[in-house]
C-alpha cells in the first residue's frame, strides 16, 4: 500500500494536528476486490469527519471534538496542503459547498463562508444561515447535511437519546439555501447519519442507527428510501421494520411505517453513505451504494464487532440484492486502528474515506488486474 507523506500544513489559524493517539496508530492492511487499491491521501489530521469538494479543488472538511473545520489544497497532488479556516466551533461536523459558498453544520445552527476558497489564507466571520437546529444533548446532536437535487439544504436531526419519542427530533428535514423554508422530509429517524440521491431517480436513501441494549445482534441498522407514499420509518415505536419496541411499540405500528431496503449489520454505526457514480471503478459498480460503518461499541465480546469497514449494497431498481463487505482491516485482534465515517466520490473516479479515529483520509483507486 502506498503511502502519501502528510500535509506539511499551514498557513491561516493556528494547527494543533492529532491527537497522539491518532499519530502512533499502525496503518491498517486493507483487504478489498482485486484490483482496487488503497493509499493514504492526508495524515495526521483532527478527528476527520464529513468531507465537500469546493469549486476550484479544495476539499473541506469537518471535525467533531477538534471543533476546526479544514481546507485541503491540492488534496490529490501528493503535496496536500491543510489550512484551518475555522476553530473553537460546536462541532462542526457537517460541511457541503454550493455557489462559492461553504456551509458548516454545528449542534444548534448552520453558518455559510462567501466565496470561501478566494480567501482560505485569512477567512472571515461566518454568516448564520440558521440557529433553529433542536437541540437537546451532546447524544446524536452532531449535525450533517448536503444540498439535495432540488436545491435545497437538507439537515437529520437525530433523537436527543438511545430511545425516546422527543417532538420535533428523530427526522430529516430541508430547508432553502438561506434557512428559510424548513420543511420535514422524513419522521421516525432515530440517528441519520448518510444520505444522498439516487442518481436515476432522484429519490432520497439515508442510513441510520438502530437503537442499544436490545442485544447483540438486534435491532439491525438501516438503509432507507424516501419514496412517494410512507415516509414515516417507524422510530421509537418499531425497529428495522419488524421489531416493536419494548416500552414504545407494538408490531401494528411497524405495519404503519415504511421498511428499510436493507437491513445492515446490528450496531454497525453505518453513517456515510453515497450512489458511485464515477467512472474509475468496473461497470458493475455504477449506481451502487457504498456505507461507511463506523464500528460497534457495546457488543459483548463473544459476539465480536461489527462495522469498522465499508460495505456495498448492490441495488436491483430499488430492491437491495446483496449487502457485502468492501473495504477491509480497520480492526487487527482486539485493536482498532481506524473507524470510517464519510465517504466522497473524488474527480478522478475514485472513492475517498475519512477516518476520525487513525486521522486520516484515505483513497481508494481501482486498476485492471494483470494476468
Amino acid at each position: 500500500m502506498c503511502r502519501i507523506l502528510s500535509a506539511l500544513i499551514m498557513a491561516g489559524l493556528p494547527w494543533a494536528g492529532s491527537s497522539a493517539a491518532q499519530e502512533d496508530r499502525p496503518l491498517p492492511e486493507f483487504r478489498l476486490p482485486p484490483g482496487f487499491r488503497a493509499e493514504v491521501l492526508v495524515d495526521d489530521l483532527p478527528f476527520p469527519r464529513s468531507m465537500a469538494w469546493g469549486e476550484q479543488g479544495t476539499l473541506f472538511v469537518g471535525t467533531l471534538r477538534a471543533g476546526k473545520v479544514l481546507a485541503i489544497r491540492n488534496p490529490m497532488s501528493g503535496h496536500p496542503r491543510v489550512l484551518v479556516i475555522a476553530h473553537k466551533r460546536k462541532m462542526p461536523n457537517g460541511v457541503a459547498f454550493r455557489d462559492g459558498a461553504l456551509y458548516v453544520a454545528e449542534v444548534r445552527q448552520i453558518v455559510r463562508y462567501p466565496d470561501i476558497e478566494a480567501q482560505l489564507e485569512a477567512p472571515g466571520e461566518p454568516e448564520l444561515v440558521t440557529d433553529a437546529l433542536p437541540y437537546r444533548s451532546f447524544q446524536h446532536a452532531w449535525k450533517y447535511l448536503d444540498f439535495g437535487p432540488d436545491g435545497r439544504l437538507y439537515v437529520p436531526i437525530g433523537m436527543p437519546c438511545n430511545v425516546c419519542n422527543e417532538p420535533g427530533f428523530g427526522r430529516i428535514l430541508s430547508m432553502k439555501p438561506d434557512g428559510t423554508d424548513i420543511r420535514t422530509v422524513a419522521t421516525g429517524v432515530r440517528n441519520s447519519v448518510g444520505f444522498a440521491w439516487h442518481p436515476k431517480t432522484g429519490e432520497l436513501w439515508f442510513t441510520d442507527n438502530g437503537r442499544d441494549l436490545l442485544g447483540d445482534e438486534i435491532p439491525a441498522d438501516e438503509l432507507n428510501r424516501v419514496g412517494k407514499g410512507i415516509t414515516d420509518f417507524g422510530f421509537p415505536y418499531c425497529h428495522a421494520g419488524d421489531i416493536a419496541d419494548p416500552e414504545f411499540g407494538d408490531l401494528g405500528r411497524c405495519q404503519d411505517a415504511r421498511a428499510p431496503v436493507q437491513k445492515l449489520d446490528p450496531h454497525a454505526a453505518a453513517l456515510g453513505m453515497l450512489f458511485y457514480t464515477g467512472d474509475m471503478f468496473p461497470a458493475g459498480y455504477r449506481s451502487q451504494i457504498f456505507i461507511a460503518e463506523h464500528g460497534s461499541w457495546n457488543r459483548t465480546p463473544e459476539a465480536g464487532k461489527t462495522g469498522y469497514r465499508v460495505s456495498l449494497v448492490r441495488l436491483d431498481g430499488n430492491r437491495a440484492v446483496s449487502y457485502e463487505p468492501f473495504l477491509e482491516g480497520f480492526v487487527d485482534g482486539d485493536e482498532i486502528l481506524g473507524r470510517p465515517v464519510d465517504l466522497l466520490l473524488a474527480p478522478d473516479g475514485s472513492l475517498l474515506v475519512s477516518d476520525d479515529r487513525g486521522g486520516r483520509i484515505y483513497r481508494i483507486s481501482y486498476h485492471e488486474p494483470v494476468n
